[in-house]
C-alpha cells in the first residue's frame, strides 16, 4: 500500500505536466492570449520545478518526507483548484507554478522506500513508483482526448489531477510512517537561490527559444548567463560546510552516468510524444501521409499500449534490476528506444508501425526510469537520497524541455506553406534525435560497465546496509552494474 500511495503522487507529477501539452491552442482561444503567452503555461511549470525540487529533496532528507510530501500534496491541490476557477492567465500561471512543486515527490518517494523497505523489495518498488513517471504522462494525454476533444474547455483535465491528488494526500496521510530525519544541519538557502537562478536562465531560453528567435540577444545572453551563475554556484558548494549539494557527488562517473542518462531520456521522452501525435493526426488525402487521427484516437491507439506495458513491464523491469544490475536494464531499455525510434524514422508507413514505434519508445522509457533510482541509490549517502534524486529529477526535466522544444521548431521550420502542414521528412529528423538521445544512453551503459569492470569494485557501500567507510568485497555482487 505504500508503494501505491507513492505510485500515485507521482502520477500526479507526470499527469499534470502532460495534461496541458494538447490544449494549449485552446486555451490561446479561450482566454484570448497569444501562442508566446499560453506557452508560459508550461514554461512556469518547469521554471517553478528546477527552483523548488532541490530544496525540497534537502528539505525532506532534513526534516523528514512525511511533512515535505503532504506540504506540497496540498499546494498542488491549491495549484490546480486554481487552474480550474480561473479564467485569468497570470492566475492560471500561479497555479501551474504551485503544481510545479510535484516534482519533488519522486525523489522524496525514492528516499521514502529507501529507507522503509528490505532490500530485496527495494529494486521491484522503486521501478514501479519510477515507472509512473512515463505512464502518467500517457494517461494525462489520454484523459485530455477523452474530455476536452475537438471544442471542449480547457480546464476539464485538471479536475482529473485534483482527483488524483486528493486521494494521494488522503492515502498518504494515511500510510506514510513518521520517522525521524535521515540527516541533520540546515539548508543552504544561498546555494539554493544561486542554482535556482542559473536553471532558470538555462530553462527559459530552452522552453522560449522558438518564440525568442535562437539567436536572439535574450536567448543568448540568457544562455551565456546561465553557465556564469552555474559556475559561481559550483565554487560557492566548494567553499559552503553544509552545502546544498556536494560539489564531489556531481563529479562523481557512478552520478553523471544517470544524470545523462536522465537528460537523454526526457529528450527522447518528448520527441517521441510529439513525433507520434503530430504525425498520425496529419490528413493523408492533403499530406500523403498520417492516418487523419483525432486526438482522442492518436491518444489511445498509439500512446496507451505504451502506457499500458509500461504498468505491466515496471515490476519486471524492478527484478531483473535486482538480478542483473541497474546498467545492464539501462541498456536493454535504451536498446528498445534506438529500434523504435529507427522504425519511426523508417517504417511509418501503417499504423501498426507506428503502434509498434511507439510502444518501443515507451518502454525504453519505462525501463530507463526503473534503472536510474537503482543507480543514483546505489552511488551516495542514505541522507543525500531525497537531494540526489532531486538532481537527477532536474536532469529529466531538462531534457524533456530539450526535447519538445527541439521537435516544436524542427516541425515549425518544415511546414510546407502549400498544406499548412509539416513535410514528411520532419518526422524522420525528429525520430532521428530520439534515436540518437537513446544510442547515448547506451554509449553511456556500456561506458559504465566497461569501467566498473576494469576498475574491479562493485559499488559504493550503501549506508542501509553496509557499515560506514567498508569497501566492497571483491566478488560481491553489484545492483548497479550487476557484476560478480
Amino acid at each position: 500500500m505504500l508503494v501505491l500511495a507513492l505510485g500515485l503522487g507521482v502520477t500526479t507529477l507526470s499527469l499534470l505536466q502532460s495534461l496541458v501539452i494538447p490544449v494549449l491552442g485552446t486555451i490561446e482561444d479561450q482566454l484570448g492570449v497569444s501562442p508566446g503567452a499560453a506557452g508560459w503555461v508550461l514554461t512556469a511549470n518547469l521554471l517553478a520545478a528546477a527552483v523548488l525540487t532541490p530544496v525540497l529533496g534537502r528539505l525532506g532528507d532534513l526534516r523528514g518526507e512525511r511533512p515535505v510530501i503532504l506540504g506540497i500534496l496540498v499546494a498542488v491541490a491549491v495549484g490546480t483548484l486554481l487552474s480550474i476557477v480561473t479564467s485569468s492567465l497570470p492566475l492560471l500561471l500561479l497555479g501551474r507554478v504551485l503544481q510545479g512543486a510535484s516534482y519533488g515527490l519522486f525523489p522524496l518517494s525514492i528516499s521514502v522506500l529507501r529507507r522503509e523497505l528490505p532490500e530485496a523489495r527495494l529494486g521491484v518498488a522503486m521501478s514501479v513508483v519510477s515507472s509512473t513517471l512515463a505512464v502518467g504522462g500517457v494517461a494525462g494525454l489520454v484523459a485530455t482526448g477523452l474530455l476536452v476533444g475537438e471544442n471542449g474547455d480547457y480546464r476539464r483535465p485538471f479536475w482529473l489531477g485534483l482527483a488524483v491528488t486528493v486521494l494521494s494526500l488522503v492515502l498518504t496521510a494515511r500510510l506514510l510512517p513518521h520517522r525521524a530525519p535521515s540527516a541533520s544541519g540546515r539548508v543552504d538557502w544561498w546555494g539554493a537561490l544561486v542554482l535556482a537562478a542559473g536553471l532558470v536562465l538555462l530553462l527559459l531560453p530552452v522552453s522560449q527559444g522558438n518564440a525568442w528567435g535562437w539567436s536572439s540577444p535574450a536567448t543568448l545572453g540568457c544562455l551565456a548567463g546561465s553557465v556564469l551563475v552555474l559556475v559561481a554556484w559550483i565554487l560557492l558548494q566548494r567553499r559552503t560546510a553544509q552545502p546544498l549539494v556536494r560539489p564531489a557527488m556531481l563529479a562523481d562517473r557512478r552520478t553523471i552516468v544517470p544524470n545523462i542518462a536522465g537528460l537523454m531520456t526526457g529528450v527522447a521522452l518528448f520527441a517521441s510524444f510529439l513525433a507520434v501525435l503530430q504525425y498520425v493526426q496529419a490528413p493523408r488525402e492533403v499530406t500523403g501521409y498520417g492516418f487523419g487521427a483525432s486526438m482522442l484516437e492518436a491518444a489511445v491507439i498509439y500512446l496507451l499500449p505504451g502506457g499500458i506495458a509500461g504498468i505491466l513491464i515496471a515490476p519486471l523491469a524492478g527484478r531483473v534490476v535486482t538480478r542483473l544490475g541497474a546498467l545492464p536494464t539501462l541498456l536493454a531499455g535504451a536498446a528498445l528506444g534506438v529500434g523504435g525510434f529507427l522504425l519511426l524514422a523508417f517504417l511509418r508507413g501503417q499504423p501498426w508501425l507506428v503502434v509498434v514505434a511507439g510502444l518501443l519508445t515507451q518502454l525504453s522509457v519505462t525501463v530507463a526510469y526503473a534503472a536510474l533510482p537503482a543507480l543514483v541509490v546505489q552511488t551516495v549517502r542514505a541522507e543525500e537520497t531525497g537531494v540526489a534524486n532531486a538532481v537527477n529529477s532536474i536532469a529529466r526535466s531538462v531534457g524533456q524541455a530539450l526535447g519538445s522544444t527541439v521537435a516544436v521548431a524542427l516541425i515549425a521550420a518544415g511546414l510546407d506553406p502549400a498544406t499548412g502542414f509539416p513535410r514528411a521528412s520532419v518526422f524522420t529528423h525528429v525520430a532521428l534525435i530520439g534515436a540518437v538521445a537513446t544510442l547515448a544512453v547506451v554509449v553511456l551503459a556500456v561506458v559504465g560497465l566497461f569501467a566498473d569492470r576494469r576498475g574491479g569494485t562493485s559499488r559504493r557501500p550503501d549506508p542501509l546496509t553496509d557499515v560506514e567507510g567498508a569497501t566492497a568485497r571483491a566478488g560481491e555482487w553489484s545492483p548497479v552494474s550487476g557484476i560478480r
